[in-house]
This record gives structure tokens, C-alpha cells and sequence, in this order.
């Protein structure tokens, strides 16, 4: 399967097709990608959430709608599943080819491709992807309170404010208002700084003030009175 073929033919189509918003294109990508991950194959299954997250598609009714668009408008062939222990099949229909669409999909290589014209073409193997994910995970939440007091002291901020940081979210499950899922720790933590220094600047400022009200003195005091 030449997939850059596919790609350049499958854009050109549609540029032309009046029907499509950006969601139904964000769906097709991530299938697109899924269909790569699995190496090509004439049919595999999905799971819903994550091809949600790949499209980045909030709304179920919005997926499914996306879903069935593709399929009416055979860009895929959409196999639901009803077993919730067994996800849907796709089939995607190629693009690229001398007749434009098409569903032979018996052979490896797209008809009038030639193996040798596929190899070297980039597939993005599957644990490229386990790692890229990983990687984009590595932020969201500190392995354990270690790793929060060495970033913390890189910072050059005392190991109890990391402390006071990192039992504090843990104790809320590491969500900000106790609603929103914390992204990146790292970020919020130096949130949780600035806010200290403000906190401890206000702190002083208000001591300052104190002092200076307490050794005010009244200009008409009669010494003359005893204590």
C-alpha cells in the first residue's frame, strides 16, 4: 500500500468534498494513524476512546456521526460492534489509484505499485508510539515525592514547601479545584511557588506595617501623669 499515494489522492478529495468539516478529517487522520500502527491491514478493530483522544473528538454523538458521514460517504467501511467486550472493525477504502478508489485490498502493495517502489517508505512502528505517548506522560504527575523535592530544590525553594506541595495534591488525587485533572506538575508547581512568594511577601509586609504602628508615638503625651 503506497500510503503517501493514498494520502496526496485522499486530501484531493477532499478538498472537493463540500460535505466534510474538520472533525470528519481529524476522524479519518486517526484512523489513518491506527490503520499505520497495525501495520495496513485489510481490516482492524478500534476502540473508541482512543481514536476520540487521537482526533481529539470531546462529544460520543459527535464520533459516531463523524463515523457514519466516512462511512456513507465511502471513505471507510464502518463494522459496529454491539459486544462491549469487542471493538468495531474499519475497513479504509484506498485512495491513489488509477481509478481513484479502491477496495482491492488482497495484495500488500496498491495495483500498478511495484514492492520495490514501497520499501523505504517510513511506517511508525507501534512502540514508537507506546514511547511518544510515555514521553507526553512523563510531566503530568511526579513518580513519587523525591522527584518533587529535587524539583523543588532546583528551584532553590526549601524541601518543606515540596512537601506541603506534594501531600497537598495527593491528597486531592492530583487535581487542580479538586475537578481538573492536573497536565503538567512541573507547571503547576511553580504555580504553587509564585503563589508562596506572594503569600510570604504579603506575610511581610503586614508584620512591617504592625511595627511601624506600634512604635507610633502621641506627640501630646503629659509625662507628667504616673504610670
Amino acid at each position: 500500500m503506497n500510503y503517501i499515494k493514498h494520502l496526496n489522492a485522499v486530501f484531493q478529495q477532499f478538498s472537493m468534498d463540500s460535505r466534510l468539516n474538520p472533525t470528519h478529517i481529524s476522524l479519518y487522520l486517526a484512523l489513518f494513524q491506527f490503520w499505520n500502527i497495525h501495520r495496513f491491514p485489510e481490516v482492524f478493530y478500534i476502540n473508541r476512546e482512543e481514536v476520540m483522544a487521537m482526533a481529539k473528538i470531546g462529544s460520543k454523538a459527535t464520533y459516531h456521526r463523524c463515523l457514519k458521514g466516512l462511512d456513507n460517504w465511502k471513505y471507510i467501511y464502518y463494522l459496529p460492534s454491539h459486544n462491549p467486550y469487542k471493538g468495531s472493525q474499519i475497513k479504509m477504502l484506498k485512495f491513489g489509484t488509477s481509478g481513484g478508489t479502491s477496495t482491492d485490498t488482497s495484495s500488500g502493495t496498491t495495483p500498478g505499485t511495484s514492492s520495490e517502489q514501497v520499501v523505504g517508505q517510513a511506517l511508525v512502528p507501534y512502540i514508537n508510539i507506546n514511547k511518544q505517548i510515555e514521553n507526553d506522560y512523563k510531566h503530568k504527575l511526579p513518580k513519587n515525592e523525591n522527584e518533587v523535592l529535587d524539583f523543588f530544590k532546583k528551584k532553590k525553594w526549601p524541601p518543606i514547601e515540596a512537601k506541603k506541595f506534594f501531600n497537598h495534591y495527593t491528597s486531592i488525587g492530583w487535581k487542580i479545584g479538586g475537578k481538573i485533572k492536573i497536565v503538567d506538575w512541573q507547571a503547576s508547581s511553580e504555580n504553587w511557588m509564585l503563589k508562596a512568594a506572594e503569600i510570604k511577601k504579603q506575610q511581610t509586609e503586614n508584620e512591617l506595617s504592625q511595627k511601624r504602628d506600634n512604635l507610633k508615638t502621641s506627640t501630646n503625651k503629659d509625662y507628667g501623669q504616673p504610670l
